[in-house]
């Protein structure tokens, strides 16, 4: 049976399982928060005015905020059950900008056991989804994970 409030356990995952996240809107609040904590003050992030030249409309965020949004929002699916993240390759597919209610829909696309049997691997291909359905970034996190032990 799955505790509610802890997240998944390698063994009860397989290839191919599919789920999402809860959605979260993306504020001006977060936006100038982000930029604060992380200095990117790139002009893109941080002048709203001007915005009728630029090529994308609207208060662009950065991709890595995307990021850190969207892992924020798996946090639940590997609490106290995520050991380590390993690697992954992002791509930004198109902007995402505040205002947009972002989810992440996951499949698990590799497992495998490690040498110690109270751990093992999986990679999922994660995809960031606005309200409008349009997936503006993708990832392939490979995450060590706790196994049942005995």
């Amino acid at each position: 049976m799955h505790i509610i409030g802890r997240g998944f356990i390698w063994d009860d995952l397989q290839i191919g399982f599919q789920f999402r996240t809860a959605a979260r809107t993306i504020t001006e609040a977060d936006l100038v928060n982000f930029v604060g904590v992380s200095w990117m003050n790139e002009e893109l992030f941080t002048d709203a005015s001007g915005q009728e030249s630029r090529a994308i409309r609207g208060r662009v965020v950065p991709g890595v905020m995307v990021y850190a949004i969207a892992e924020g929002l798996l946090t639940p699916s590997m609490q106290e059950t995520g050991l380590a993240f390993l690697n992954a390759e992002v791509d930004v597919k198109g902007p995402t900008c505040v205002g947009d209610t972002i989810h992440v829909e996951c499949e698990v696309i590799e497992m495998r056991p490690t040498s110690k049997p109270d751990r093992g691997l999986v990679r999922t291909m994660n995809k960031v989804i606005t309200q409008a359905g349009v997936v503006t970034l993708t990832y392939n996190p490979l995450r060590m994970m706790r196994r049942r032990q005995g």
